[in-house]
């Protein structure tokens, strides 16, 4: 059945409107519904899409080799989810030498696993993997995940600590990296030299492997690129997507799609004295913000903002800037014929009371719930 909201502070564009708002069959439409509900006092915005976050790791495993139900823990991931908003939700899974979670075995374990959660649920969870790059031995592994799984999206990652390896040093958190990846602090560490030896010869061999990648049909980006020939190092090779730029240079080097974490916003600065994704936002250098690892930050980053830019301006950074980069132009505003992914909240409190994924609740609590209860 057709569904009318009435009377609600709709986001059309980029400015707010007490007007009406229809949906049906899991898409925004124009007609009044069977069912109608006074919706005064409260604000419809679109769904968030969140493009970037791995915070489902704390719900799969809540301690170190506590995983026992995948699907146990992506139905509390899902909640989280839906209670801040997000309607659709980039799944990072690295594809790491960091073992556990983070390791290719973990990974061949939760494609699967999301593909089947993902039949339980409307909000739309995308697949993305994150490559440590120099795992050239597992590169064929890595390209079956992607096409069993039909994985749109991948990103390189090169998270080993080259600077300390370079000078013979111990690098940092070599004991706890160890025991997570289930070896000994020095095979863990010859590890991690062999890896960093090979560096020139990865570099010259990954624009082939992105080629695979992108005849699969997948989005390349990076991660944390630091400088402007980095930045052009990979978008040479297809990866155009910046995730999360270390420096300022690298973020306004880039010619794609930049995106920076919600939780940076939110706290004024990066906890790893990267650049500021309050700066780069002030400086309209930033596409889409991301949960990264924090869910809640994208609300609380679009409420800041708001304030400033207005709420035009805060959607399009965590709903319909996202969706563009993801190709998703089916979500990320409330037009007519879109998904029927929004959120409902409470404009007293500022809270989000509702969110609704393809026409279908996920979360709905407080005000909004007694009225629709009470109606």
């Amino acid at each position: 059945m057709a569904t009318t909201f009435l009377n609600a502070n709709v986001l059309g564009g980029d400015t707010l409107q007490i007007c009406d708002f229809s949906f049906g069959d899991g898409v925004i439409s124009h007609a009044i519904g069977d069912r109608t509900f006074d919706l005064s006092g409260f604000m419809i915005l679109p769904g968030i899409v969140d493009i970037h976050g791995d915070g489902f790791e704390h719900h799969l495993a809540k301690r170190r080799g506590m995983l026992k139900d995948i699907q146990t823990g992506l139905r509390a991931a899902h909640s989280e989810l839906a209670s801040n908003g997000i309607t659709t939700a980039v799944m990072a899974q690295f594809f790491s030498w960091e073992g556990g979670m983070r390791g290719p075995e973990f990974a061949a374990v939760l494609l699967p696993a999301l593909r089947e959660f993902q039949q339980t649920v409307p909000t739309e969870l995308v697949a993305q993997l994150r490559m440590e790059i120099h795992m050239t031995d597992q590169y064929d592994e890595f390209l079956g995940l992607v096409r069993d799984y039909n994985v749109p999206y991948v990103v390189f990652n090169d998270h080993l600590p080259h600077e300390a390896l370079r000078k013979g040093k111990k690098p940092p958190r070599l004991n706890g990296q160890a025991l997570k990846a289930k070896r000994s602090p020095d095979q863990h560490l010859a590890m991690l030299q062999k890896l960093h030896d090979q560096h020139a010869q990865v570099m010259a061999n990954l624009p082939a492997f992105a080629s695979q990648l992108l005849d699969l049909g997948c989005r390349l980006g990076s991660h944390d690129d630091h400088t402007p020939e980095q930045r052009a190092s990979y978008a040479a090779m297809g990866a155009d997507i910046c995730e999360f730029p270390e420096t300022h240079a690298a973020a306004a080097a880039a010619q794609g799609p930049v995106l920076m974490g919600a939780p940076n916003f939110v706290r004024g600065g990066s906890h790893k004295d990267n650049v500021s994704a309050v700066d780069l936002v002030a400086e309209d250098l930033v596409t889409a913000l991301a949960s990264d690892y924090h869910y809640p930050s994208l609300w609380a980053a679009m409420q800041q903002i708001a304030e400033t830019r207005g709420w035009g301006y805060a959607s399009a950074l965590v709903s319909a800037g996202p969706a563009n980069v993801l190709g998703l132009d089916d979500r990320g505003s409330l037009q007519i014929g879109k998904r029927a992914d929004f959120i409902v909240v409470h404009q007293d409190k500022m809270q989000i009371q509702g969110t609704f994924a393809a026409g279908k609740p996920t979360f709905v609590t407080g005000d909004l719930a007694e009225r629709l209860m009470r109606q």
